[in-house]
């Protein structure tokens, strides 16, 4: 395997991990009505490449998912990633067959 492909999976899991954890962080606080994560730190984390496992972790914990900006706004960024993925790096036509 490409070793640029491999640093690339290890920050996409690095990245999901880390938004799934401020997600969860966001929650508690929000629940003790104490200082919260801003929305735009949820936003930016989900545009550097953690927007599947934050879009999961909002809807498993019942986070923010009355918010059309994430219910909406994840996905679509997740449709531009993979969009952005797929001129970047071609599609293998092994996995179309």
């Amino acid at each position: 395997m490409n070793p640029y492909i491999e640093l690339f999976l290890i920050y996409l899991a690095v990245i999901n991990i880390v938004s799934a954890i401020v997600c969860v962080y966001d929650k508690i606080m929000a629940i003790k009505g104490r200082y919260r994560v801003s929305e735009a730190t949820l936003i930016l984390l989900s545009v550097l490449g953690g927007s599947v496992l934050m879009l999961a972790t909002m809807k498993l914990i019942r986070h923010k998912t009355k918010h059309k900006k994430f219910m909406i706004g994840i996905p679509v960024i997740i449709i531009l990633q993979l969009v952005i993925l797929f001129f970047a790096f071609g599609i293998d036509k092994t996995l179309i067959l």
